[in-house]
């Protein structure tokens, strides 16, 4: 499955939706591949990351260790 999606955004385990989303807004801007230091590979994780923890059901799929896709 790749890395975990919680250490990608830094949040803990029962971190709530509004701690997910400000983790991947912080995220998102930190490795955004427009700026001068910026890294695709991170963003795109996060990008990831977010699209999975930030549904319920993705979530609860993911936390049980199951494919979230």
């Amino acid at each position: 499955m790749g890395a975990d999606h919680y250490d990608i955004l830094g949040v803990p385990r029962d971190a709530d939706a509004d701690a997910i989303k400000k983790a991947h807004r912080a995220a998102a801007k930190r490795h955004h591949p427009d700026l001068p230091d910026g890294d695709r590979d991170q963003f795109e994780a996060a990008q990831r990351a977010y699209l999975v923890l930030s549904d319920p059901d993705l979530r609860a799929k993911y936390d049980r260790g199951e494919d979230p896709r």
